[in-house]
Protein backbone atom coordinates (compact mmCIF):
# COMPACT_ATOMS: atom_id res chain seq x y z
CA UNK A 1 0.00 0.00 0.00
CA UNK A 2 1.54 3.39 -1.06
CA UNK A 3 2.79 5.60 1.69
CA UNK A 4 0.67 8.83 1.86
CA UNK A 5 3.80 10.96 2.17
CA UNK A 6 5.24 9.56 -1.03
CA UNK A 7 1.99 10.21 -2.90
CA UNK A 8 2.03 13.80 -1.68
CA UNK A 9 5.65 14.20 -2.81
CA UNK A 10 4.88 12.86 -6.29
CA UNK A 11 1.91 15.22 -6.52
CA UNK A 12 4.08 18.20 -5.63
CA UNK A 13 6.70 17.19 -8.22
CA UNK A 14 3.99 16.92 -10.89
CA UNK A 15 2.72 20.41 -10.03
CA UNK A 16 6.24 21.86 -10.26
CA UNK A 17 6.85 20.19 -13.65
CA UNK A 18 3.54 21.49 -15.01
CA UNK A 19 4.42 25.01 -13.81
CA UNK A 20 7.92 24.90 -15.36
CA UNK A 21 6.87 23.69 -18.84
CA UNK A 22 5.23 27.00 -19.98
CA UNK A 23 8.25 28.98 -18.76
CA UNK A 24 10.62 26.65 -20.63
CA UNK A 25 8.56 27.02 -23.81
CA UNK A 26 8.64 30.83 -23.57
CA UNK A 27 12.40 30.81 -23.07
CA UNK A 28 12.86 28.42 -25.98
CA UNK A 29 10.88 30.71 -28.29
CA UNK A 30 12.71 33.88 -27.19
CA UNK A 31 15.05 35.06 -29.98
CA UNK A 32 18.74 34.92 -29.23
CA UNK A 33 20.63 38.15 -28.73
CA UNK A 34 22.00 39.29 -32.09
CA UNK A 35 25.68 38.79 -32.75
CA UNK A 36 26.56 42.23 -34.13
CA UNK A 37 29.79 42.81 -35.99
CA UNK A 38 32.17 45.70 -35.37
CA UNK A 39 32.64 47.35 -38.77
CA UNK A 40 34.83 50.21 -37.62
CA UNK A 41 34.40 53.51 -35.89
CA UNK A 42 33.04 56.94 -36.79
CA UNK A 43 35.97 59.33 -37.15
CA UNK A 44 35.93 62.86 -35.69
CA UNK A 45 34.19 65.55 -37.77
CA UNK A 46 32.83 69.08 -37.47
CA UNK A 47 29.78 69.87 -39.58
CA UNK A 48 26.35 71.51 -39.16
CA UNK A 49 22.80 70.21 -38.82
CA UNK A 50 19.47 71.27 -40.27
CA UNK A 51 19.15 73.92 -37.56
CA UNK A 52 22.46 75.46 -38.50
CA UNK A 53 24.01 74.28 -35.25
CA UNK A 54 27.49 72.75 -35.05
CA UNK A 55 27.44 68.97 -34.97
CA UNK A 56 30.26 66.50 -34.33
CA UNK A 57 30.73 62.76 -33.92
CA UNK A 58 29.25 63.17 -30.44
CA UNK A 59 25.79 63.08 -32.08
CA UNK A 60 26.24 59.29 -31.98
CA UNK A 61 27.49 59.03 -28.43
CA UNK A 62 25.50 57.35 -25.66
CA UNK A 63 22.75 55.69 -27.71
CA UNK A 64 22.23 53.59 -30.86
CA UNK A 65 21.70 55.62 -34.04
CA UNK A 66 20.27 54.65 -37.44
CA UNK A 67 22.10 56.43 -40.29
CA UNK A 68 20.94 57.08 -43.87
CA UNK A 69 22.25 59.03 -46.87
CA UNK A 70 20.24 61.39 -49.07
CA UNK A 71 20.08 64.65 -50.97
CA UNK A 72 17.06 66.90 -51.24
CA UNK A 73 17.02 67.09 -55.06
CA UNK A 74 17.04 63.29 -55.39
CA UNK A 75 13.98 62.02 -57.27
CA UNK A 76 14.68 58.28 -57.12
CA UNK A 77 15.75 56.35 -54.02
CA UNK A 78 15.93 59.18 -51.45
CA UNK A 79 12.18 59.80 -51.01
CA UNK A 80 11.71 56.06 -50.50
CA UNK A 81 14.54 55.62 -47.99
CA UNK A 82 13.48 58.75 -46.11
CA UNK A 83 9.93 57.43 -45.78
CA UNK A 84 11.41 54.21 -44.40
CA UNK A 85 13.46 56.20 -41.91
CA UNK A 86 10.23 57.96 -40.89
CA UNK A 87 8.68 54.53 -40.36
CA UNK A 88 11.60 53.50 -38.16
CA UNK A 89 11.02 56.69 -36.18
CA UNK A 90 7.38 55.67 -35.70
CA UNK A 91 8.15 52.05 -34.81
CA UNK A 92 10.64 53.09 -32.12
CA UNK A 93 8.58 55.92 -30.61
CA UNK A 94 8.64 54.12 -27.28
CA UNK A 95 12.45 54.43 -27.28
CA UNK A 96 12.54 58.08 -28.34
CA UNK A 97 15.12 58.93 -25.69
CA UNK A 98 17.31 55.93 -26.57
CA UNK A 99 17.21 55.33 -30.35
CA UNK A 100 18.16 58.26 -32.60
CA UNK A 101 18.31 58.85 -36.35
CA UNK A 102 20.80 60.75 -38.53
CA UNK A 103 20.60 61.49 -42.27
CA UNK A 104 23.72 62.74 -44.06
CA UNK A 105 23.46 64.83 -47.24
CA UNK A 106 25.66 63.68 -50.11
CA UNK A 107 24.99 67.00 -51.87
CA UNK A 108 26.10 69.35 -49.08
CA UNK A 109 26.96 72.29 -51.36
CA UNK A 110 23.28 72.59 -52.33
CA UNK A 111 21.70 71.16 -49.19
CA UNK A 112 21.94 74.10 -46.83
CA UNK A 113 20.57 73.79 -43.29
CA UNK A 114 17.46 75.69 -44.44
CA UNK A 115 16.80 73.24 -47.29
CA UNK A 116 17.36 70.26 -45.02
CA UNK A 117 15.00 71.77 -42.42
CA UNK A 118 12.25 71.98 -45.03
CA UNK A 119 12.99 68.44 -46.12
CA UNK A 120 12.86 67.21 -42.53
CA UNK A 121 9.55 68.96 -41.96
CA UNK A 122 8.07 67.29 -45.06
CA UNK A 123 8.80 63.86 -43.56
CA UNK A 124 7.65 64.78 -40.04
CA UNK A 125 11.11 64.27 -38.60
CA UNK A 126 11.15 64.68 -34.83
CA UNK A 127 13.87 67.31 -34.20
CA UNK A 128 14.64 65.80 -30.80
CA UNK A 129 15.50 62.45 -32.41
CA UNK A 130 16.30 62.88 -36.09
CA UNK A 131 19.17 65.11 -37.22
CA UNK A 132 20.16 66.01 -40.77
CA UNK A 133 23.84 66.71 -41.46
CA UNK A 134 25.44 68.99 -44.05
CA UNK A 135 28.46 71.27 -44.23
CA UNK A 136 31.86 71.19 -45.87
CA UNK A 137 31.84 68.95 -48.95
CA UNK A 138 35.30 67.45 -48.44
CA UNK A 139 34.61 66.64 -44.79
CA UNK A 140 31.40 64.84 -45.67
CA UNK A 141 33.09 63.06 -48.58
CA UNK A 142 35.78 61.66 -46.26
CA UNK A 143 33.14 60.63 -43.72
CA UNK A 144 30.79 58.96 -46.21
CA UNK A 145 33.41 57.21 -48.32
CA UNK A 146 35.57 56.41 -45.30
CA UNK A 147 34.10 54.93 -42.11
CA UNK A 148 30.54 54.78 -43.50
CA UNK A 149 31.70 52.74 -46.51
CA UNK A 150 29.24 54.41 -48.87
CA UNK A 151 29.57 56.55 -51.99
CA UNK A 152 28.83 60.11 -53.04
CA UNK A 153 30.15 60.01 -56.59
CA UNK A 154 28.74 62.79 -58.79
CA UNK A 155 27.81 61.51 -62.23
CA UNK A 156 26.55 63.58 -65.20
CA UNK A 157 23.33 65.43 -64.38
CA UNK A 158 20.05 64.06 -65.65
CA UNK A 159 18.26 65.66 -68.61
CA UNK A 160 15.91 67.49 -66.20
CA UNK A 161 18.88 69.08 -64.43
CA UNK A 162 18.62 66.94 -61.30
CA UNK A 163 22.07 65.89 -60.13
CA UNK A 164 22.93 62.22 -60.33
CA UNK A 165 24.81 61.29 -57.18
CA UNK A 166 25.56 57.62 -56.59
CA UNK A 167 25.18 56.80 -52.90
CA UNK A 168 24.27 53.91 -50.65
CA UNK A 169 20.64 52.89 -50.30
CA UNK A 170 21.27 51.05 -47.08
CA UNK A 171 21.04 52.06 -43.42
CA UNK A 172 23.85 51.78 -40.89
CA UNK A 173 23.52 51.11 -37.17
CA UNK A 174 26.00 52.95 -34.93
CA UNK A 175 26.26 52.12 -31.23
CA UNK A 176 26.71 54.56 -28.38
CA UNK A 177 30.48 54.13 -28.49
CA UNK A 178 30.61 55.27 -32.15
CA UNK A 179 31.18 51.78 -33.56
CA UNK A 180 29.38 50.69 -36.73
CA UNK A 181 27.49 47.50 -35.86
CA UNK A 182 25.65 46.59 -39.06
CA UNK A 183 24.47 47.56 -42.55
CA UNK A 184 20.88 46.95 -43.65
CA UNK A 185 19.44 46.96 -47.16
CA UNK A 186 16.61 49.51 -47.11
CA UNK A 187 14.81 47.51 -49.81
CA UNK A 188 14.63 44.37 -47.67
CA UNK A 189 11.72 44.50 -45.22
CA UNK A 190 13.18 41.63 -43.17
CA UNK A 191 16.49 43.44 -42.78
CA UNK A 192 14.66 46.56 -41.64
CA UNK A 193 12.89 44.50 -38.98
CA UNK A 194 16.31 43.19 -37.92
CA UNK A 195 17.62 46.77 -37.80
CA UNK A 196 14.90 47.77 -35.36
CA UNK A 197 15.51 44.61 -33.31
CA UNK A 198 19.26 45.28 -33.20
CA UNK A 199 18.78 48.94 -32.27
CA UNK A 200 16.49 47.91 -29.42
CA UNK A 201 19.04 45.35 -28.30
CA UNK A 202 21.77 48.01 -28.14
CA UNK A 203 19.40 50.33 -26.29
CA UNK A 204 18.75 47.61 -23.68
CA UNK A 205 22.48 47.11 -23.26
CA UNK A 206 22.99 50.85 -22.90
CA UNK A 207 25.43 51.02 -25.84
Amino acid sequence: MPVPGRKLLLGMVAIIVIAIIPVALVLARRPHDPNLEDLGMVTPFELVDDRGQPITQDVFRGHPTVVSFLFTRCDTICPVTTMKMARIQEKTFDKADQIKLVSISVDPTYDTPERLAEYAKHYNADPTRWRFITGDHDTIYRLVEGPFMSSMMREPDKANGVPNIAHGGYFILVDGNLHLRGTYDSGDIHRLDELIRDARYLARKGT
